[in-house]
Protein backbone atom coordinates (compact mmCIF):
# COMPACT_ATOMS: atom_id res chain seq x y z
CA UNK A 1 0.00 0.00 0.00
CA UNK A 2 1.01 3.25 -0.79
CA UNK A 3 2.05 5.65 2.27
CA UNK A 4 -0.45 8.51 2.68
CA UNK A 5 0.72 11.67 1.08
CA UNK A 6 2.16 14.26 3.81
CA UNK A 7 -1.27 16.90 4.33
CA UNK A 8 0.16 20.69 2.88
CA UNK A 9 -0.30 21.78 6.08
CA UNK A 10 2.41 19.52 7.86
CA UNK A 11 5.01 20.44 4.98
CA UNK A 12 7.66 22.90 6.03
CA UNK A 13 7.26 26.84 5.05
CA UNK A 14 9.00 27.62 2.22
CA UNK A 15 12.48 29.08 2.41
CA UNK A 16 11.67 32.66 1.63
CA UNK A 17 13.66 34.45 -2.14
CA UNK A 18 15.65 36.12 0.13
CA UNK A 19 17.61 33.56 1.77
CA UNK A 20 17.58 31.13 -0.90
CA UNK A 21 19.39 34.20 -3.18
CA UNK A 22 21.68 35.13 -0.14
CA UNK A 23 22.50 30.94 0.03
CA UNK A 24 26.39 30.61 -1.41
CA UNK A 25 26.49 29.11 -4.56
CA UNK A 26 27.28 25.49 -5.14
CA UNK A 27 29.45 23.89 -8.44
CA UNK A 28 30.37 20.70 -9.25
CA UNK A 29 33.25 19.63 -11.60
CA UNK A 30 35.56 17.06 -12.26
CA UNK A 31 39.46 17.50 -13.28
CA UNK A 32 41.63 14.63 -14.82
CA UNK A 33 44.82 13.51 -12.93
CA UNK A 34 47.41 11.07 -13.83
CA UNK A 35 44.80 9.87 -16.39
CA UNK A 36 42.28 9.63 -13.80
CA UNK A 37 38.96 11.65 -13.59
CA UNK A 38 38.48 13.31 -10.13
CA UNK A 39 35.59 15.03 -9.10
CA UNK A 40 34.63 17.92 -6.50
CA UNK A 41 32.03 20.28 -5.60
CA UNK A 42 32.67 23.85 -4.78
CA UNK A 43 30.73 25.56 -2.16
CA UNK A 44 30.78 29.48 -1.77
CA UNK A 45 33.81 32.09 -3.59
CA UNK A 46 36.40 34.06 -2.04
CA UNK A 47 39.94 33.76 -1.70
CA UNK A 48 39.99 32.20 1.88
CA UNK A 49 39.77 28.89 0.56
CA UNK A 50 39.24 25.47 2.75
CA UNK A 51 39.84 21.99 1.04
CA UNK A 52 37.76 19.36 2.80
CA UNK A 53 38.24 15.32 2.30
CA UNK A 54 36.18 12.54 3.07
CA UNK A 55 37.09 8.90 5.34
CA UNK A 56 37.91 5.78 3.58
CA UNK A 57 34.96 4.09 1.47
CA UNK A 58 33.18 7.60 2.40
CA UNK A 59 32.43 10.35 -0.51
CA UNK A 60 32.76 14.27 -0.51
CA UNK A 61 28.92 14.54 0.26
CA UNK A 62 30.08 13.58 4.05
CA UNK A 63 31.51 17.04 4.46
CA UNK A 64 28.65 19.41 2.68
CA UNK A 65 27.02 20.69 5.86
CA UNK A 66 30.15 21.96 7.36
CA UNK A 67 31.10 23.02 3.49
CA UNK A 68 28.06 25.32 3.87
CA UNK A 69 28.46 27.29 6.97
CA UNK A 70 32.12 27.45 6.36
CA UNK A 71 30.58 28.87 2.81
CA UNK A 72 28.37 31.34 4.85
CA UNK A 73 31.13 32.40 6.83
CA UNK A 74 32.24 33.59 3.73
CA UNK A 75 34.79 30.58 3.00
CA UNK A 76 35.34 29.08 -0.58
CA UNK A 77 35.07 25.49 0.26
CA UNK A 78 36.26 22.36 -1.71
CA UNK A 79 35.27 18.95 -0.60
CA UNK A 80 37.06 16.36 -3.07
CA UNK A 81 36.10 12.58 -3.92
CA UNK A 82 39.69 10.96 -3.83
CA UNK A 83 40.11 8.16 -6.43
CA UNK A 84 38.19 5.59 -5.75
CA UNK A 85 34.96 7.18 -3.91
CA UNK A 86 32.24 8.87 -4.84
CA UNK A 87 32.02 10.01 -8.57
CA UNK A 88 35.92 10.23 -9.34
CA UNK A 89 37.13 7.07 -11.17
CA UNK A 90 37.29 3.76 -9.57
CA UNK A 91 40.51 1.80 -11.03
CA UNK A 92 41.07 -1.41 -10.02
CA UNK A 93 44.90 -1.79 -9.86
CA UNK A 94 45.96 -1.69 -5.94
CA UNK A 95 49.39 0.47 -6.27
CA UNK A 96 47.04 3.52 -7.53
CA UNK A 97 45.86 3.68 -3.73
CA UNK A 98 48.03 5.33 -1.28
CA UNK A 99 48.45 7.81 1.06
CA UNK A 100 50.92 9.93 -0.38
CA UNK A 101 48.81 9.47 -3.98
CA UNK A 102 45.88 10.91 -2.56
CA UNK A 103 48.01 14.02 -1.25
CA UNK A 104 48.98 14.38 -4.85
CA UNK A 105 45.67 14.37 -5.58
CA UNK A 106 44.80 17.15 -3.39
CA UNK A 107 47.57 19.58 -5.01
CA UNK A 108 46.58 18.48 -8.55
CA UNK A 109 42.97 19.80 -6.91
CA UNK A 110 44.79 23.17 -6.17
CA UNK A 111 46.82 23.71 -9.61
CA UNK A 112 43.24 22.64 -11.59
CA UNK A 113 41.55 25.54 -10.13
CA UNK A 114 44.65 27.70 -9.45
CA UNK A 115 44.03 28.17 -6.10
CA UNK A 116 48.08 29.11 -4.59
CA UNK A 117 46.78 27.68 -1.00
CA UNK A 118 44.19 26.51 1.61
CA UNK A 119 43.18 25.09 4.51
CA UNK A 120 43.51 21.59 3.94
CA UNK A 121 41.47 19.14 6.24
CA UNK A 122 39.77 15.61 6.65
CA UNK A 123 38.32 13.20 8.51
CA UNK A 124 40.01 10.14 9.27
CA UNK A 125 41.63 8.96 6.04
CA UNK A 126 40.83 12.58 4.69
CA UNK A 127 42.87 13.61 7.76
CA UNK A 128 46.35 11.79 7.24
CA UNK A 129 45.80 12.86 3.37
CA UNK A 130 45.52 16.21 4.44
CA UNK A 131 49.07 15.30 6.30
CA UNK A 132 50.36 13.66 3.68
CA UNK A 133 49.90 17.51 1.28
CA UNK A 134 51.57 19.26 4.43
CA UNK A 135 54.71 16.91 3.33
CA UNK A 136 54.41 16.95 0.16
CA UNK A 137 53.54 20.63 -0.72
CA UNK A 138 53.62 22.95 2.58
CA UNK A 139 54.01 26.06 1.21
CA UNK A 140 50.73 25.04 -0.62
CA UNK A 141 48.75 24.64 3.05
CA UNK A 142 48.30 27.27 5.15
CA UNK A 143 46.52 25.41 7.99
CA UNK A 144 45.37 21.98 8.46
CA UNK A 145 42.52 20.75 10.06
CA UNK A 146 43.02 17.11 10.86
CA UNK A 147 40.03 15.68 12.80
CA UNK A 148 40.36 11.21 13.74
CA UNK A 149 43.70 10.98 12.37
CA UNK A 150 44.12 7.39 12.31
CA UNK A 151 48.03 6.52 13.71
CA UNK A 152 50.20 3.89 15.32
CA UNK A 153 47.96 2.94 17.73
CA UNK A 154 44.86 2.70 15.21
CA UNK A 155 46.31 -0.54 13.18
CA UNK A 156 45.31 -3.48 15.12
CA UNK A 157 41.64 -2.19 15.33
CA UNK A 158 42.13 -0.78 11.54
CA UNK A 159 43.19 -4.36 10.39
CA UNK A 160 40.15 -6.13 12.17
CA UNK A 161 37.85 -3.83 10.38
CA UNK A 162 38.46 -3.35 7.07
CA UNK A 163 40.47 -6.74 6.11
CA UNK A 164 37.25 -8.79 6.36
CA UNK A 165 35.96 -6.14 3.69
CA UNK A 166 38.62 -6.82 1.68
CA UNK A 167 38.09 -10.25 1.72
CA UNK A 168 34.44 -10.46 0.93
CA UNK A 169 35.55 -8.00 -1.83
CA UNK A 170 38.01 -10.62 -3.38
CA UNK A 171 36.34 -13.74 -2.15
CA UNK A 172 33.02 -13.45 -1.85
CA UNK A 173 31.98 -10.37 -4.52
CA UNK A 174 28.22 -11.32 -4.70
CA UNK A 175 28.10 -10.18 -1.05
CA UNK A 176 29.32 -6.72 -1.66
CA UNK A 177 27.12 -6.79 -4.88
CA UNK A 178 24.36 -7.72 -2.19
CA UNK A 179 24.75 -4.75 -0.01
CA UNK A 180 25.23 -2.14 -2.74
CA UNK A 181 21.99 -3.05 -3.94
CA UNK A 182 20.34 -3.07 -1.46
CA UNK A 183 21.36 0.19 -0.26
CA UNK A 184 20.35 1.47 -3.97
CA UNK A 185 16.58 0.73 -2.46
CA UNK A 186 16.85 2.91 0.41
CA UNK A 187 15.13 6.36 -0.72
CA UNK A 188 17.18 9.32 -0.97
CA UNK A 189 17.13 12.91 0.22
CA UNK A 190 18.14 12.71 4.09
CA UNK A 191 21.90 14.02 4.26
CA UNK A 192 23.22 11.25 6.44
CA UNK A 193 21.55 8.47 4.89
CA UNK A 194 22.78 9.29 1.34
CA UNK A 195 26.25 8.97 3.11
CA UNK A 196 25.76 5.91 4.15
CA UNK A 197 24.31 4.25 0.97
CA UNK A 198 26.93 6.50 -0.94
CA UNK A 199 29.24 4.50 1.28
CA UNK A 200 27.45 0.80 1.06
CA UNK A 201 27.36 1.40 -2.92
CA UNK A 202 30.58 -0.39 -3.67
CA UNK A 203 31.97 -2.21 -6.84
CA UNK A 204 33.99 -5.25 -5.44
CA UNK A 205 37.38 -5.48 -7.67
CA UNK A 206 37.73 -1.40 -6.84
CA UNK A 207 36.87 -1.43 -3.46
CA UNK A 208 39.24 -4.97 -2.80
CA UNK A 209 42.16 -2.63 -4.69
CA UNK A 210 41.42 0.23 -2.57
CA UNK A 211 41.09 -1.33 0.71
CA UNK A 212 44.51 -3.36 0.13
CA UNK A 213 47.05 -0.53 -1.36
CA UNK A 214 45.61 2.05 1.74
CA UNK A 215 45.76 -1.39 4.58
CA UNK A 216 48.85 -2.33 3.09
CA UNK A 217 51.12 0.99 2.61
CA UNK A 218 52.09 4.42 4.29
CA UNK A 219 49.29 4.73 6.54
CA UNK A 220 50.43 8.35 7.96
CA UNK A 221 53.81 10.35 7.39
CA UNK A 222 55.73 8.57 10.24
CA UNK A 223 56.80 10.39 13.66
CA UNK A 224 59.80 11.53 12.47
CA UNK A 225 58.41 13.01 9.36
CA UNK A 226 55.55 14.26 11.51
CA UNK A 227 57.76 16.47 13.52
CA UNK A 228 58.72 18.34 10.42
CA UNK A 229 55.43 19.80 9.66
CA UNK A 230 55.19 23.30 10.92
CA UNK A 231 52.28 24.16 9.01
CA UNK A 232 49.24 25.94 12.48
CA UNK A 233 46.86 22.48 12.48
CA UNK A 234 44.07 22.02 14.21
CA UNK A 235 43.82 18.61 15.68
CA UNK A 236 40.38 17.16 16.64
CA UNK A 237 39.94 14.14 18.58
CA UNK A 238 37.42 11.72 20.68
CA UNK A 239 37.51 8.62 22.72
CA UNK A 240 35.69 5.66 22.58
CA UNK A 241 36.79 4.67 18.72
CA UNK A 242 39.34 1.73 18.16
CA UNK A 243 40.21 3.14 14.62
CA UNK A 244 40.11 6.96 15.54
CA UNK A 245 42.15 6.74 19.09
CA UNK A 246 42.39 9.17 21.41
CA UNK A 247 45.52 8.77 22.09
CA UNK A 248 46.77 8.98 17.71
CA UNK A 249 44.74 12.48 17.93
CA UNK A 250 46.80 13.65 21.14
CA UNK A 251 50.25 12.39 20.05
CA UNK A 252 50.10 14.00 16.74
CA UNK A 253 49.23 17.21 18.65
CA UNK A 254 51.65 16.57 20.74
CA UNK A 255 54.21 15.81 17.61
CA UNK A 256 53.38 18.88 15.45
CA UNK A 257 55.21 21.95 16.43
CA UNK A 258 51.90 24.43 15.72
CA UNK A 259 49.15 22.79 16.72
CA UNK A 260 46.20 22.96 18.78
CA UNK A 261 43.82 20.33 20.22
CA UNK A 262 39.92 20.52 20.60
CA UNK A 263 38.65 17.28 22.23
CA UNK A 264 35.08 16.23 20.61
CA UNK A 265 32.06 15.02 22.89
CA UNK A 266 31.81 11.47 20.57
CA UNK A 267 32.70 10.47 17.11
CA UNK A 268 29.58 12.19 15.37
CA UNK A 269 29.69 15.31 16.90
CA UNK A 270 30.76 17.46 13.84
CA UNK A 271 27.91 15.55 12.28
CA UNK A 272 24.94 15.81 14.50
CA UNK A 273 25.56 18.57 17.14
CA UNK A 274 28.09 20.46 15.14
CA UNK A 275 27.82 24.10 16.14
CA UNK A 276 30.97 23.91 18.82
CA UNK A 277 33.13 21.91 16.46
CA UNK A 278 32.20 23.93 13.00
CA UNK A 279 33.01 27.35 15.50
CA UNK A 280 36.30 25.97 15.96
CA UNK A 281 37.43 24.96 12.55
CA UNK A 282 35.81 28.59 11.22
CA UNK A 283 37.84 30.23 13.97
CA UNK A 284 40.67 28.53 13.04
CA UNK A 285 40.59 28.90 9.14
CA UNK A 286 40.07 32.70 9.87
CA UNK A 287 43.08 32.78 11.67
CA UNK A 288 45.06 31.91 8.65
CA UNK A 289 43.54 33.95 6.78
CA UNK A 290 44.44 37.40 8.87
CA UNK A 291 43.07 40.64 7.20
Amino acid sequence: MDPAPVPVADAPPAEPAAARKARPIELSGSFRHEGQRLCYTEYGSGDRVVVLMHGIMFTRRMHAPLARRLARAGFRVVTLDLLGHGDSDRPTQSWRYSMPAFGEQAVALLDHLEIEDAVVGGTSLGANVALEVAVAAPSRVRGLVVEMPVLDNAIIAGLLTFAPLLFAARFLPATVRGVAWAAHLVPHGNQWVDVITDTLSQEPAPMAALLHGVLFGRVAPPKSIRGTITTPTLVIGHEGDPIHPFGDAGSLAEDLPDAEFVQARSPVELRFDPKRLSAAIRDFAFRRYPA
